[in-house]
């Protein structure tokens, strides 16, 4: 809540604090990571040095105070790290309270969406586990929960085969995993594959750096030359483009077949075929949306004046 840049200023007062903190204290080739506030690394000394520094930490600003979890198995976020002789293994990480529900395969949603959970849960569980035992274990729980919120069981297989069937070899005759090596070389392909966010994250870190390099380029040219370049508009991709939306519903589920078949058939040999349509939906606005506003109208922001 409050401004937007309340977070970037929280990642970069934490960002002081852990490297006045807590960097200095830990040794070069352990394992630190932090997201926002939760923080994990590793410590090969005794509990008591560990504790000093914790307590070191604490006395270092009054408003960061750390709750440590220390043991040879811990959760960060929603993941489980275990340290079994030197080795650490992780899997997905469930907390005690937490219910198994997702969105009901009864529920008014875009059947992408049904699907999507289930590509989720199965890549996260394939991500963060680092054997195959622990990997069915999380299979079989993500199929109790689908089957918990009334997903089909035939519908639920046919989603697990085909995310075994892309991630696997093409002449594997098995949708499923059948042994270790085969799970290996699954998690080895899909692990260096960036998710959403982070290709997303890229395309802004790539396209800033581009953006940067072109201004570096355009100030040397007009310190070595007093030529001009004026930069030429985009071209606007969506000018000759109609968009209509809908709210989604399951009755209506061939209706974007039919608008664009109306469009054709009434607009054919005219102007207006030239123009690309475009549908869209949009879901059904619940009950917080229904009963609750979050911004006041402009008019009630405005400062009333004094007599």
């Amino acid at each position: 809540m409050g401004s937007p840049f309340t977070l970037t200023l929280a990642n970069i007062f934490m960002w002081k604090w852990e490297k006045d903190a807590i960097c200095g204290a830990i040794g070069p080739h352990e394992i630190y990571g932090r997201y926002i506030d939760d923080i994990f690394f590793t410590f090969n000394e005794p509990k008591a040095k560990i504790e000093a520094v914790i307590k070191k930490a604490n006395a270092f600003h009054p408003n960061i105070k750390l709750e440590a979890n220390i043991g040879s198995c811990v959760s960060f976020l929603d993941l489980l790290i275990n340290n079994k002789n030197g080795i650490l293994c992780t899997s997905v990480y469930h907390k005690p309270a937490a219910e198994p529900c997702v969105v009901p395969f009864i529920s008014d949603h875009p059947r992408h969406v049904f699907s999507n959970i289930i590509q989720a849960a199965l890549l996260r569980a394939l991500r963060y586990s680092t054997t195959l035992d622990i990997f069915e274990k999380e299979r079989r729980s993500i199929r109790l929960m689908l089957l918990y919120n009334v997903y089909p069981s035939r519908y639920i297989d046919t989603h697990f085969r085909n995310f075994f069937g892309r991630s696997l070899s093409k002449s594997s005759m098995i949708p499923f995993i059948a042994n270790e090596n085969q799970f290996l070389v699954m998690r080895n392909t899909l692990l260096p594959k960036l998710t959403v966010k982070e290709r997303e994250t890229q395309h802004r870190i790539a396209a800033f750096s581009f953006d940067e390099e072109i201004d570096n380029q355009n100030t040397k040219e007009k310190t070595t030359s007093s030529t001009t370049v004026s930069k030429q508009s985009k071209p606007n991709k969506f000018a000759n483009t109609l968009f209509l939306h809908y709210t989604h519903e399951k009755r209506l589920h061939s209706l974007k077949r039919d608008i664009h078949k109306i469009y054709s058939e009434i607009f054919q040999n005219t102007i207006g075929i030239d123009f690309r349509l475009i549908l869209g939906h949009r879901n059904h606005r619940n009950t917080g949306h229904e009963l609750v506003q979050k911004r006041p109208p402009p008019t009630m922001l405005k400062p009333i004046p004094l007599p």
